[in-house]
C-alpha cells in the first residue's frame, strides 16, 4: 500500500517558528515532526510514500530526499495554491491507482493506531477514517457515527454533537478521486474533503476507527511542547556521544554521536542530546528536554520540557523552562524564562492579534530564530519573540515582540 502525507500548509499559526522553515521539518523528539509520521508508515511496511509539498518545499525535498537514507521511496506531489484538503487528497489523482493511506503531516501517529486503521480496512473494504475523543471538539471536524460508520461529519461546529473528531488519517479508494472532482466550493472558498466524505457516507460506507494511543493535532506552537512530550515518553536510552566522568544520565537519556556531555551535568530522561551538542560543565537538563544539533548548554544553566532548535546557545547562568527555541538564538548571561504566572492560571499569549489562553499552567517563551538576549534579560511567561529581535541588558520582555524589533 502507499501513503500520500499533507504537508504543504504554511504553518501561520505557528509563527515564529515556522516564519523560516516549514512545519514538517520542526524539531520535535530528536528528529523533524515529519520523520516520525514516516517511521510510523514504515512500520506498517508502508514504503512508497509521496509527500505533498507547498510552503518552503524545496527544504523539504533537500531533507528527505529520494527516501533512500530511511529505507523509503518518497517522491513529492507541490500544491503552489492551497484551496482546502479536498484539493490538497485530489493532486494525487495521477499516482493513486489502488487503496492508500492519507495522513496529515502535523498529527502525533503512532504504529498501534495507524495498525487498527489498516486492520479495519482489511475487515471492511471501505473507506475508513481515524477518529479521537478530545475534551474540546469545537475547532475540528465533529463525527456522528452509527454501528461504527459514519452519518456525518460537522466541521468546527457551535455545538458539537459528540465529541470524536477526525483525526487526520484515513484509508481511501481510488473512487475516492471521483467525488472530489464533484465536490463543491464551501462557503470558506475552499473545497473541504468533510464535504466530500458527507457526500460519499450518504452513498457508501464509511468506517469509523476510534484510535486508542494518545493522539495531538500540532497547530499551536504550545502544541509542540505536547507532541514532544507525547513522543519523548517513548525514548529508548542511547549513549553514543562523548560522557565525561562525574556527568550523571539518569533514565532514557539519548546522546548521538559527536555530541559531548561535560562532568558535572545532570541529565534526567527522557532528554535528547543531538549531535554536536556541548552540554555543561555544571547544568541540569531536566525531562522531555530535546536539544537540536549544535546546541550549547553551559555551567549553571537549568532547561526544563523545552525545545532547543539547531544552532542555539544558553551558555551561561541561565533558565529555560516550557519555551520553544527557534535556531541561532544565544541568550545572554543570566537571562531567565517564566514560565508560570503569579496566579497559578494557564498562560495566554498573543497569538494574530488576540490573546489566547494556552491551556497550559506552565508556558514559557516562543522565540523566532536569530534571537539575541543580554545579560540578565528577563523573559515573561507566555511572551512570543519573532525572529531577528534583541532583547537587551537587564531588558524585560512580555507580549509579543515583532520581527527585528529591539527592547532596551
Amino acid at each position: 500500500m502507499k501513503a500520500l502525507v499533507l504537508a504543504a500548509g504554511e504553518g501561520t499559526r505557528l509563527r515564529p517558528l515556522t516564519s523560516n522553515i516549514p512545519k514538517p521539518l520542526l524539531l520535535v523528539a530528536g528528529r523533524p515532526f515529519l520523520s516520525h509520521v514516516l517511521d510510523a508508515l514504515s512500520s506498517q511496511g508502508i514504503k512508497d510514500v509521496t509527500i505533498l509539498v507547498g510552503w518552503k518545499a524545496n527544504k523539504i525535498k533537500e531533507h528527505y530526499g529520494d527516501g533512500s537514507s530511511m529505507g523509503m521511496s518518497i517522491s513529492y506531489l507541490e500544491q503552489k495554491e492551497r484551496k482546502g484538503t479536498a484539493h490538497a487528497i485530489g493532486m494525487a489523482d495521477s499516482i493513486m491507482d489502488e487503496p492508500f493511506v492519507c495522513v496529515n503531516g502535523d498529527v502525533v501517529l503512532f504504529e498501534p493506531d495507524l495498525k487498527r486503521v489498516l486492520d479495519r480496512f482489511a475487515e471492511d473494504r471501505c473507506t475508513v477514517m481515524g477518529a479521537v475523543r478530545v475534551p474540546d471538539p469545537h475547532r475540528f471536524g465533529v463525527i456522528e457515527e452509527q454501528d461504527g460508520f459514519l452519518k456525518k461529519i460537522h466541521e468546527k461546529p457551535r455545538t458539537p454533537p459528540t465529541n470524536l473528531i477526525n483525526a487526520g488519517l484515513f484509508v481511501f479508494l481510488p473512487g475516492i478521486f471521483e467525488r472530489i472532482r464533484a465536490t463543491p466550493l464551501s462557503d470558506r472558498g475552499e473545497y473541504e474533503i468533510t464535504d466530500t466524505l458527507n457526500t460519499l457516507a450518504s452513498q457508501d460506507r464509511v468506517a469509523v476507527q476510534p484510535m486508542e494511543e494518545d493522539w495531538i493535532d500540532v497547530g499551536m506552537p504550545w502544541d509542540l511542547l505536547r507532541a514532544n512530550e507525547l513522543l519523548m515518553a517513548r525514548l529508548e536510552r542511547r549513549i553514543e556521544g562523548t560522557v565525561e566522568d562525574g556527568a550523571t544520565l539518569l533514565g532514557p537519556v539519548v546522546v548521538e554521536p559527536g555530541a559531548r556531555v561535560r562532568s558535572g551535568s545532570y541529565i534526567e530522561g527522557p532528554a535528547y542530546i543531538s549531535s554536536g551538542c556541548d552540554v555543561g560543565p555544571n547544568c541540569y537538563i531536566r525531562p522531555s528536554t530535546c536539544l537540536g544539533p549544535g546546541v550549547r548548554v553551559g555551567a549553571s544553566v537549568e532547561v526544563k520540557n523545552s525545545i532547543v532548535m539547531s544552532g542555539s546557545h544558553v551558555p551561561h547562568h541561565n533558565y529555560v523552562g516550557d519555551s520553544l527555541i527557534g535556531e541561532r538564538c544565544n541568550l545572554g548571561a543570566g537571562t531567565k524564562i517564566a514560565n508560570l504566572r503569579f496566579d497559578d492560571r494557564n498562560v495566554k499569549v498573543v497569538h494574530q492579534g488576540g490573546l489566547v489562553d494556552s491551556g497550559r499552567r506552565k508556558l514559557g517563551v516562543i522565540m523566532g530564530d536569530d534571537v539575541k538576549t543580554g545579560i540578565n534579560a528577563m523573559i515573561d511567561a507566555g511572551t512570543v519573540i519573532y525572529s531577528g529581535s534583541v532583547i537587551g541588558p537587564g531588558a524585560s520582555a512580555r507580549g509579543s515582540i515583532g520581527p527585528g524589533s529591539k527592547i532596551l
